[in-house]
């Protein structure tokens, strides 16, 4: 599994979703200061609920921003066999008889990429309970509640 391909892979999401709720936040502006949202009367609220909506979407524009920001600029560091897994690690688990990957990464956590070889790979934040459990293990490593099988770190 190449890690380069899905750190490039997860870059373009990122910039995807950013680009997204940049365009978002744009409507969102154009609604709560377009003479459509004027209000009619005392109980018309279009107008604030448009200045609300265009507050989440400033905000969202702007984590994806830094998470973008964070992903780019950190150096994803090649793991071997004995080395504890840490933020940049990319990890092939096994938990009930299936494969899975995992690329800890320093934002973009709940995104699922697909690897070249069509396998899902989630990326898991640094805040992830999951992230959390496979720090510092090494491959061999049992993982409890979940059971899952550390194989390989790379």
């Amino acid at each position: 599994m190449d890690k380069s391909m899905l750190v490039a892979a997860l870059i373009n999401e990122l910039r995807l979703r950013y680009d997204r709720a940049v365009s978002a936040l744009s409507g969102a502006r154009e609604a709560a200061t377009g003479a459509d949202t004027k209000a009619e009367n005392k109980y018309d609220t279009r107008g604030l609920e448009a200045s609300y909506l265009a507050a989440g979407q400033a905000e969202q524009a702007d984590d994806l921003s830094r998470a973008l920001h964070l992903v780019e600029q950190f150096d994803f560091p090649d793991f071997d066999l004995e080395d504890p897994i840490a933020i940049g690690a990319l990890v092939e688990t096994e938990q009930n008889d299936e494969l899975r990957h995992y690329l800890l990464a320093p934002a973009g956590g709940g995104i699922v990429l697909e690897s070249h070889d069509g396998c899902p790979v989630t990326v898991l934040g640094p805040a992830s309970p999951l992230a959390s459990k496979l720090i510092g293990q090494v491959s061999g490593s049992i993982l409890h509640d979940p059971e899952i099988f550390i194989l390989e770190v790379f």
